[in-house]
């Protein structure tokens, strides 16, 4: 839905919209998480971000009608246009500044040459403040890539050597949604009766009594979160809940100053079916904890969904990029809470080396058994007898010769 609304007339250049010049120097200032101000790197200067930003409440922020959204019928939602790349690899759209013709893309290290190309999207509502600085982030990763038993040594000490880290703000859609749900199904509950087995013996078997049931459930849905990006492995992105949004700030530019942001690819309709998906998932919960017993069926549900509403927000990831003899490798780092998730590479010598490891061990322990077996140690704790010859004989005792008389 990028092209549905009218932009905000009075809306600054894309170029311009992230940038902060120094009042003191004219540098470029940037968002630090460490301080949660805009600082100068050129000559220290320090501003505050506008009071009343962060009211810790995570309920402060617009929220849009999605029939209103879904109809093109909504006025008061805001565009944006900031400058982005397609990377021809992942097909991440990345917004660069103004003055940057060409980059490797943060989140699969393929050379990109930018272009003058807009990206045209729904203004976000939220922000989700970088809390994790860019060395606490590299320390969780290298933690991380120490646990990994079979990562070869080179990719670990390539993603050790001190290179930077992308910080990105990832799009999300959150929905908000009343629902009541009438469904139908079985109550489970267990019994036991006492049969005969194979051996003639009684024994207790579980059965289960079905009874036919109905009802309702409501559960209304604060925050459904989905990602709206198609550039990481779900799964990754999955991996680095959960996230605190009562701590979103309402969206200012200046949060985005020194770091990147991504445009959106997933649009807000077909978010919104990954997130209906999610709410029936807990709709399901409801229901089987409604009827109770032992288990349950559930054959039917009808879902009224009402009062839908959504916004986009951003929120902050650490991303590493590492091309390692001809692979992609790529770590994410929760910028809120340090949580790491990624690539998990093997090195074939290491495996084979631990299994080689495993064999020595185990022919240890059967040779050990198969001791044990043909006698082992004596009671006395003495060694058992040697079963060949060694070159040295013990001497023997000496039989005194028995004399016999002679007979008449």
């Amino acid at each position: 839905m990028p092209d549905t609304f009218d932009a905000d007339p009075e809306a600054r250049r894309p170029e311009d919209e992230h940038r902060f010049p120094c009042p003191s120097c004219g540098s470029d200032m940037r968002y630090a998480p460490a301080d949660g101000k805009l600082i100068c790197d050129h000559c220290g200067h320090e501003e505050g971000i506008e009071a009343g930003e962060l009211d810790g409440t995570g309920e402060a922020h617009v929220e849009f009608d999605f029939e209103q959204a879904r109809r093109r019928d909504h006025p008061e939602i805001e565009m944006e246009e900031t400058r982005v790349s397609q990377c021809p690899s992942c097909g991440a759209q990345v917004e660069f500044d103004p003055n940057v013709h060409s980059q490797e893309c943060p989140f699969c290290a393929t050379p990109v040459v930018t272009d003058t190309g807009t990206h045209r999207h729904i203004k976000p509502q939220g922000v989700l403040p970088f809390g994790v600085t860019e060395r606490e982030a590299h320390k969780a990763m290298n933690d991380w890539l120490g646990k990994l038993w079979f990562a070869p040594n080179g990719l670990k000490e390539y993603a050790r050597n001190g290179r930077k880290l992308d910080g990105i703000y990832v799009p999300y859609w959150t929905y908000d949604a009343d629902t009541q749900t009438a469904y139908r199904g079985q109550r489970g509950d267990a019994y036991y009766v006492t049969v005969r087995g194979p051996d003639g013996k009684p024994r207790q078997q579980r059965r289960m009594r079905w009874t036919f049931v109905r009802g309702r459930v409501a559960r209304f849905f604060d925050d459904v979160l989905v990602l709206a990006s198609r550039s990481l492995p779900k799964s990754y992105t999955d991996g680095l809940a959960p996230w605190d949004l009562t701590k979103l700030a309402d969206y200012k530019p200046e949060f985005l100053s020194g770091f990147r942001a991504e445009a959106y690819q997933i649009d807000l309709e077909d978010g919104m079916v990954e997130a209906r998906a999610i709410m029936d998932n807990q709709i399901r919960r409801d229901i089987r904890r409604d009827i109770g017993g032992d288990a349950q069926r559930i054959s039917k549900m009808d879902v009224n969904v009402s009062a839908v509403t959504f916004k986009h927000v951003l929120l902050p990831v650490w991303l590493a990029a590492y091309k390692y003899r001809g692979k992609s490798y790529r770590f994410v780092v929760n910028g809120q809470t340090g949580k790491v998730q990624g690539e998990r590479p093997y090195s074939w010598i290491k495996i084979a080396l631990a299994i080689l490891a495993a064999i020595i061990i185990a022919g240890g322990v059967l040779y050990g058994l198969e001791v044990l077996d043909n006698g082992g140690f004596s009671q006395s704790g003495s060694l058992p007898a040697p079963s060949h010859t060694t070159g040295f004989t013990p001497p023997q005792p000496v039989q005194t010769p028995t004399f016999t008389p002679p007979t008449k």
